[in-house]
């Protein structure tokens, strides 16, 4: 792929991460009311602002993991910002099982996002196995893995409005989406790392 498309691509990545992330924080204003969706999940208190601020970090720091001149260059600063991801990672999906478990919106919502969380723990503490055994070639695939999930949540933000520009009732759309906003996601990711290094249509930057 064109570098400069590449480059195009993280951008938009890291821009529409850092939006979300920075929507993310507002649980931490107590004056902004929590969506009713929410408000009515059984564990939203306090593991909401707890999942929240955690995945919105994870989103910030995310996408800096994969410029190979920050690696190269400034490693020690690679491997603080990914213990921090890893770290914001492994307690945010801690947090969002717990979530997931007092969600109203029935058990497909909570098999879907409960799903997620399991994954999402699981592949990060994967990966941070693989580079505290200096496997990094395999570190660096699994957190393609990793991102593509925390990425989820900007994927989202956006099927939720697109559904109701389209006039799907809100919590049919959430059902579906509990499942849609991160397992194309994860395909995606699969589908990339298994196509031939020499032919894959993106870096891993992009």
């Amino acid at each position: 792929m064109n570098p400069y498309v590449s480059k195009g691509l993280w951008w938009l990545v890291a821009v529409s991460s850092v939006l979300i992330a920075l929507v993310s924080y507002r649980y931490f204003v107590p004056a902004i009311p929590v969506p009713s969706n929410l408000a009515a999940n059984l564990m939203a208190r306090p593991w909401l602002v707890v999942h929240a601020g955690l995945a919105a970090t994870a989103l910030i720091t995310g996408p800096w993991q994969f410029i190979p001149r920050l690696r190269a260059r400034r490693p020690r600063v690679h491997r603080i910002l990914g213990r921090v991801y890893v770290f914001c990672c492994l307690v945010g999906g801690g947090a969002g099982l717990l979530l997931a478990s007092g969600t109203s919106a029935g058990p497909i919502a909570r098999a879907g996002f409960g799903l997620l969380a399991i994954v999402w723990i699981g592949i990060n503490a994967n990966a941070f196995r693989l580079a505290l055994a200096g496997r990094y070639a395999e570190h660096r695939e699994w957190m393609i893995r990793s991102f593509v999930l925390t990425f989820g949540a900007v994927t989202l933000r956006i099927y939720l409005p697109a559904a109701q520009a389209m006039g799907i009732e809100f919590m049919t759309a959430y059902r579906a989406i509990s499942w849609l906003a991160w397992v194309p996601n994860l395909l995606l990711a699969e589908l990339y790392l298994r196509w031939p290094a020499g032919r894959r249509p993106a870096t891993a930057a992009a």
